[in-house]
């Protein structure tokens, strides 16, 4: 892996980060350069924010010279439609014009499908709170390598309101479970090969604990939780997955990249 250069775009807007930081809790982009350090040290990362960064012109006339995408999660809606949306959407669109490999998790995969002629809504079946269970690989995930060495059912940490509800023309599907149907999915838009995922393989179970207190009056005013003691008994939960759960194992989607991009 050495040498390539990979382009981390961070999705939540600067405040949001801010506040993260001021709660003692990692950026998304400080937990994902985390765990690309766990596989390797070499790769030259630079990192983005399409929201907040008063330099993206500059960034978006270098794009060819990356090997490598890799798009975030955010705590945005898609379908707000606001301009820190819409400036992410513009640079998913310069990004598939001009970078061959992206991975797109969760917010990311969003923005990627819906500028590739997808759609995402609010889900029917309710958010995934700090872990999506019972993930199933479908036949075409289990020949994709993004799944290699993947348990073919399993649970991983992922926060997430909305879901895609339509992918983009020629999308293949890889991998579902009972909140959301698309949770792993490829596609290709523009010169990019894109692999996308609902959940989020590079940020531990502790961090998602860490977020759920941290936006608990925002978790109960959205109803996804009743009240404390709800909060309190789906955290013990994520403890209890937390306490089986293998790193090399929950993070198999972010090796099988680094790899892909990068064969040996």
């Amino acid at each position: 892996m050495d040498n390539l250069n990979i382009l981390i775009v961070e999705g939540n807007l600067r405040e949001e980060n801010q506040s993260f930081t001021d709660g003692g809790i990692k950026t998304h982009t400080e937990s994902l350069k985390d765990s690309i350090s766990y596989f390797t040290n070499s790769l030259k990362l630079d990192v983005v924010n399409p929201s907040s960064d008063e330099n993206v012109s500059n960034v978006v006339s270098n794009l060819k010279k990356y090997d490598g995408l890799i798009w975030g999660g955010s705590s945005l809606n898609i379908y707000n439609d606001t301009p820190e949306i819409r400036k992410q959407l513009d640079f998913m669109k310069e990004c598939q014009k001009n970078i061959k490999n992206i991975l797109a998790i969760c917010w990311g995969m969003q923005v990627a499908v819906t500028v590739a002629g997808g759609e995402v809504k609010k889900s029917l079946n309710g958010p995934h709170r700090g872990i999506a269970h019972d993930i199933k690989i479908n036949k075409n995930g289990s020949k994709h390598p993004l799944y290699k060495k993947k348990d073919k059912r399993f649970n991983t940490p992922a926060f997430n309101f909305d879901e895609v509800v339509t992918l983009p023309k020629g999308a293949t599907l890889l991998s579902s479970n009972p909140i959301n149907k698309v949770m792993g999915v490829h596609f290709n838009a523009g010169i990019s090969n894109i692999w996308g995922i609902q959940y989020h393989p590079e940020i531990t179970y502790q961090k998602m604990i860490s977020l759920i207190h941290f936006r608990r009056d925002r978790l109960l005013e959205k109803k996804a939780f009743v009240d404390q003691s709800e909060i309190d008994n789906h955290v013990e939960i994520i403890e209890e997955e937390d306490k089986i759960s293998n790193k090399d194992a929950r993070m198999r989607e972010l090796e099988n990249w680094l790899e892909f991009i990068n064969p040996t």
